[in-house]
């Protein structure tokens, strides 16, 4: 009896440490073999000399004070914060009026507002909060930021830095999703018409760079206009940006329409169901779960393309940061990288926040979910 039970009491005995947990992954991932082992040390190695660098050159060495580039000025090479400090508001508003900034912070707290309980699952009343997102938000971010019911007129010239880089951002993503769908649904249409368009329209877009697209917005449309006609270049730059998107979300969303399987069509038929219905309720939902990572790439993309507004003369993050490095005041040799990472740190923390939400969504969406 007792060597049964001594017999039991051993099989219930946890596994070795060296077999289980971190040690144990460490050992099979990182030093498997003599050829693992050298180059996980060899990575070790030039992780410590790039972290090392960059901790020397953003802290031990950085100037955190001073109020001109001379300041920034000496033996050591690090970062200019002071310059980031002084030309902080610029980056953020541009050229937005000082006292008009609360307009701008205002709509950000209203975006925020709608958007968050958006993206959380178990937050009630989604309906609503789409309402709220697609059509009271624009209007109410139209009149607090450009004017108008008592405000006054701030023309989009003097908007710059992080505002127009959100504003170039989420207006092309909200018009290039929709735009981007019609599209991928249109160039497999068996209306010869609709699909000669779309597929025209898309192999267009996508054979002509961004910057051309820009141009002939900012350079070639007004003179196809009537006399006296003409459109905000802001507005033209939203357009065009939002189109050039859409053509290439649309080929991600037909990949997505393609990998459906055929089943599917004829099970939606056989309901009776109308081809809107078909779409929206059995297609489409199957569709866009399977392309979320090239959706949430192609969103990433367009954020970081935005900066090619500059081309155009629309001071966004990027040009706005460019535009203060002409300032004497400020002239360093460490200036103009500080202000580069600064909004390449600005750039990644938006991009990263899009990559980890779509992991959290592909996670929710799963097909064993």
């Amino acid at each position: 009896m007792s060597d049964a039970i001594d017999a039991s009491l051993s099989r219930m005995r946890p596994p070795p440490r060296n077999t289980v947990g971190p040690i144990a992954w460490v050992r099979e991932n990182l030093f498997s073999s003599w050829s693992n082992a050298l180059l996980t040390l060899l990575g070790l190695y030039i992780a410590y000399v790039a972290i090392s660098g960059v901790v020397n050159w953003a802290f031990i060495n950085a100037t955190w004070t001073g109020s001109s580039g001379a300041d920034c000025t000496h033996d050591r090479i690090g970062a200019c914060w002071p310059f980031v400090t002084a030309k902080f508001s610029q980056f953020m508003y541009g050229r937005y009026p000082e006292a008009e900034r609360w307009r701008v912070n205002l709509t950000y707290v209203l975006a925020a507002a709608g958007l968050i309980p958006l993206m959380i699952p178990w937050v009630r009343g989604k309906l609503y909060l789409v309402i709220y997102m697609f059509v009271v938000f624009p209007v109410l971010a139209f009149i607090l930021l450009y004017g108008g019911l008592g405000l006054p007129v701030v023309p989009t010239e003097l908007w710059g830095g992080l505002l127009v880089t959100l504003v170039v951002a989420t207006t092309a993503i909200a018009g290039a999703f929709p735009i981007g769908i019609l599209l991928a649904l249109g160039r497999r249409s068996h209306m010869p018409i609709v699909r000669m368009f779309c597929v025209g329209f898309i192999e267009f877009v996508r054979g002509v760079p961004l910057i051309t697209v820009l141009f002939m917005a900012s350079v070639m449309l007004p003179l196809f206009l009537p006399a006296g006609w003409t459109i905000d270049k802001l507005v033209r730059a939203l357009i065009m940006v939002a189109l050039f998107s859409a053509a290439y979300l649309a080929e991600v969303i037909r990949g997505g329409l393609q990998a459906i399987p055929r089943g599917q069509y004829e099970a939606a038929d056989a309901l009776g169901l109308t081809y809107s219905q078909k779409m929206a309720l059995v297609i489409l939902p199957q569709a866009l779960k399977l392309v979320i990572p090239g959706i949430v790439n192609t969103f990433i993309g367009l954020f970081k393309d935005t900066s090619l507004v500059l081309i155009i003369g629309i001071f966004d993050l990027l040009g706005s940061v460019q535009q203060n490095l002409t300032d004497s005041n400020w002239f360093s040799p460490n200036t103009a990288m500080t202000g580069y990472v600064f909004a390449g740190i600005i750039f990644w923390i938006f991009c990263f926040g899009m990559s980890r939400y779509s992991m959290f969504v592909e996670r929710r969406l799963a097909a064993g979910n």
